[in-house]
């Protein structure tokens, strides 16, 4: 019969991956200890080291990325809110005419 799955969050894992970094417990005893196989241990460290350079970015630069996406997002909004005047007064000079054309 099948286990069911088990889901390691993201602190977890950065835990077991120091135990065996710094603590130098073998990948296998680790394995055994938490019943995942060795794959998923070093996937779980390929994602460790490809992503570890956010730990070390500044937090300016994601304040600045924050702020442009803000301003973006306001001007979007902006546009939208023009772009439904526009429609407005379309619509409204379309429903006149049509008045117009309709009466004998």
């Amino acid at each position: 019969m099948n286990k069911p799955r088990r889901h390691f969050p993201g602190p977890e894992r950065v835990a077991i991956l120091k135990r065996h970094l710094v603590e130098k417990i073998p990948v296998s005893d680790l394995c055994d200890e938490l019943g995942i196989g060795p794959s998923l241990f070093y996937r779980w460290q390929k994602e460790f080291f490809e992503n570890g350079h956010a730990a070390f970015e500044s937090n300016r630069k994601s304040k600045a990325v924050e702020d442009a996406k803000q301003r973006g997002i306001e001007q979007l909004e902006a546009k939208l809110q023009r772009k439904n005047e526009v429609l407005s007064e379309l619509m409204e000079e379309h429903t006149k005419l049509k008045k117009e054309l309709a009466e004998p």
